[in-house]
Order: structure tokens, then C-alpha cells, then sequence
């Protein structure tokens, strides 16, 4: 392993370094191995002795994995990793659902919802590009390896979804003056579901597209509760309400 080698994955810590590169880092041997076995091409594989074998892969020491590694307490493994470039479907998005994340900005909470996305059967997510970058090795490593799985855009949102709205495509967001979720009348097969920032909520802009506004209520209804929810807890409830509607409507 090479100086010029550990200052490309260093790089690959920044932004700026996965956009000039074209790499992302991915740490662990579950997640690297689902990486190759998916459709994302994997450049190169650092991994202590008996973890990976085959072309592309070196044998590295737990001194050397300490060196590389970006995680506090370093894995048996690390790839660095093409980033795959999706195309965005405009004139289609919210034929299914698919999720939009108004600055997102925390790695935690995009890595999780991703996570959410794939575990809800929702292959589509577009974030404001003031999101946090789903590439960030927070991020990838919170998806739990959904991020090889859900298709992750940057867009302008208002625009879109203005867009997306004027198809007669639902555009859900939730707001504390919203609709309760529970008995609101949605559709749990299709539309597009704003999610909003952590602190301030959806954005101005945003929110003027959302054709449908949604509160998740606390229990019971009268009960004075905290001031909001975790964007990622809230879109779990989100999803799973909207998949639950989906299945009794069959």
C-alpha cells in the first residue's frame, strides 16, 4: 500500500475529493460484499489477511487498516468505490413513491431514511442539493447497504414538484398544521413525500408545491408532547403508514 494510495482515500473523506475522483469509500466486509455483488463497480479492496481474495484486493495490516480507515474504530475491510450516476425521470417521478428531502442535512438521518426507503419497497429519493451528499462515508455506512439499492437524485425541489403537481402527481408534506396522517385520505402506492429539514421544517418554496399537508399526531391527541419528531423517525412513520394503505386497498 502506497502514500499516494492512502491520501486518494483521505480524499475521499471531503466532497470536494468523492466529486474529483468519482470514488466513495465503503468500510466493512458485509457491506463490501454486497458491493460486489451489485451492479456498482468496486475499484479497489484494502482487507486484513483472509477476509477478501481476487483481483483487486490487498492485503493490508491492522496497522496499515488504521491508517486507511475512516471510522473511529477501524473495520477488517475498506473499498473505494465508483459512484454510480443516475438519471432522474422528471415527467415520471411520483408515479410511484418516491421521497424528497428538503435540506436534509445531517449524515445520520439521510443514511437511515435510505435505509427506510429500501425497507418501505421505495426506490426513488431526490434531496435539495443543500442535503447532506448521500456518499459521504456517514451516510453510506448508516444505509446499512440500502444505498446500493435506492436511487438517490439532486435537484432543485420547488420546480420539480411544482411539476410533478401540475401532472395531478400528490405531493405530501408534513407540517404541524397538516391533515392527521392516520385519517387523511392518501395513497399509499404513489406520490412524492416532502420531508423537511431538522430544524426549520419544510422550506418556503417547498411547501407552496405540497398539494396535500400532513401532521403525525402525538398520543394521546391533547397530551403536551416534545416539539417535533427526528426527520428520520418521522419519515418511518410516514412510510409505513402510506405502505399500510397500500395494503388494504390491495
Amino acid at each position: 500500500m502506497t502514500k499516494a494510495e492512502i491520501q486518494l482515500v483521505r480524499a475521499l473523506a471531503d466532497k470536494r475529493g468523492r466529486a474529483e475522483h468519482g470514488l466513495f469509500v465503503a468500510e466493512g466486509a458485509k457491506l463490501i460484499g454486497e458491493l460486489r455483488a451489485s451492479h456498482l463497480r468496486v475499484r479497489r479492496i484494502y482487507a486484513l489477511e483472509g477476509v477478501f481474495d481476487g483481483p483487486g484486493v490487498e492485503t493490508v495490516s491492522p496497522r496499515e487498516m488504521e491508517r486507511l480507515s475512516l471510522l473511529k474504530t477501524p473495520s477488517n475491510s475498506l473499498a473505494t468505490v465508483e459512484i454510480p450516476r443516475y438519471r432522474l425521470d422528471a415527467e415520471r417521478l411520483g408515479d410511484r413513491l418516491a421521497l424528497a428531502l428538503d435540506e436534509v442535512q445531517n449524515p445520520g438521518n439521510l443514511g437511515t431514511i435510505i435505509r427506510l426507503a429500501d425497507w418501505f419497497g421505495i426506490g426513488e429519493i431526490v434531496c435539495s442539493p443543500g442535503s447532506a451528499d448521500c456518499f459521504n462515508p456517514k451516510v453510506v455506512q448508516a444505509t446499512m447497504g440500502a444505498i446500493l439499492r435506492v436511487r438517490v437524485h439532486y435537484a432543485e425541489l420547488a420546480p420539480l414538484l411544482a411539476r410533478a403537481a401540475g401532472r395531478g402527481a400528490p405531493v405530501y408534506g408534513t407540517f404541524l398544521e397538516g391533515e392527521n396522517i392516520h385519517t387523511a385520505r392518501i395513497d399509499g402506492r404513489r406520490g412524492i413525500v416532502v420531508m423537511g429539514n431538522e430544524g426549520r421544517g419544510v422550506t418556503g418554496a417547498v411547501a407552496h408545491t405540497v398539494t396535500h399537508k400532513l401532521f403525525i399526531p402525538p398520543y394521546p391527541a391533547d397530551r403536551r408532547s416534545s416539539e417535533s419528531l427526528n426527520v428520520a423517525m418521522a419519515t418511518g412513520i410516514v412510510c409505513a403508514e402510506f405502505r399500510r394503505r397500500a395494503a388494504d386497498n390491495g
